[in-house]
């Protein structure tokens, strides 16, 4: 192959929001097995700690955490500033954390919870990017990975208030490719059906194996299959695409129409 994946980050430092599980645990892991020198963050710290402890168990790498409100702008402040005062530096910074507080037709959804949906899902990875430039990437360069979702492309039942914010995040990620060019490339990874907890309700109860039926690669997706996708535009592999995104979903997209 000629790629060594395990020095792929050698010397980078990561930051990973909603990193104590999930797409984002695995994401957190990927990049310190990489190479990377990886902060991670959520709202509990003890779940942040464990994470820690557990990847840096697994990969060998020089993981930390600063437990924070994703959503909360002097929370991102000091986050940000914990891992620059830590690990020396800001390279990557990879936008996962979401949130889906309701299911259900949009035309239905109250006002508190779509302003929610936006807030954690659309605001909320604008405002970490303008920190993370502003502290950092602006004077060093950087590199920005998004997590929006398959969702972003097509209507939905009972997740249309998700999608729509999922589907502005990825022309978010297209404006400030273009914005922040050529110091600092942003892209997006767009998930499939991936076997989470946030996703359990989708996939649960035999639910999921229909779905995978669906899939010309006959599977759902499992976290470390977005962690694989994101060490790749988050790595010199990738030092030529910005503003894009990388469907990962196996073959759905491709496999069969969506309603």
């Amino acid at each position: 192959m000629g790629h060594n994946t395990e020095s792929h980050l050698a010397g980078k430092v990561a930051l990973v929001t909603g990193g104590s599980r999930g797409i984002g645990k695995a994401i957190a892991g990927c990049l310190a097995g990489a190479g990377a020198k990886v902060m991670i963050t959520s709202r509990k710290a003890e779940a942040c700690e464990a994470t820690v402890a557990e990847l840096a168990a697994e990969t060998g790498g020089d993981l930390a955490y600063e437990a924070g409100n994703v959503g909360r702008v002097e929370d991102m402040e000091r986050v940000i500033g914990a891992t620059i005062e830590t690990f020396g530096a800001l390279d990557i910074l990879v936008n996962n954390a979401a949130t889906n507080p309701y299911a259900g037709p949009t035309i239905d959804v109250d006002l508190p919870r779509w302003q929610k949906t936006l807030d954690v899902n659309l605001t909320a990875p604008l405002a970490w990017i303008q920190f993370c430039w502003n502290a950092w990437m602006k004077e060093h360069g950087g590199n920005i990975v998004n997590i929006s979702s398959v969702g972003a492309f097509h209507t939905n039942q009972i997740l249309g208030t998700y999608d729509i914010t999922k589907s502005a995040l990825l022309h978010l990620t297209r404006q400030l490719a273009a914005e922040l060019a050529p110091g600092v490339r942003v892209n997006a990874v767009c998930p499939g059906l991936v076997k989470t907890d946030f996703a359990r309700a989708l996939w649960a109860d035999g639910r999921g194996d229909e779905v995978a039926q669906g899939y010309p690669l006959k599977r759902l997706g499992e976290p470390e299959d977005i962690a694989q996708a994101v060490l790749f535009l988050a790595s010199d592999a990738s030092s030529w695409i910005t503003g894009q995104e990388i469907v990962a979903d196996g073959g759905g997209e491709v496999g069969f129409p969506h309603g």
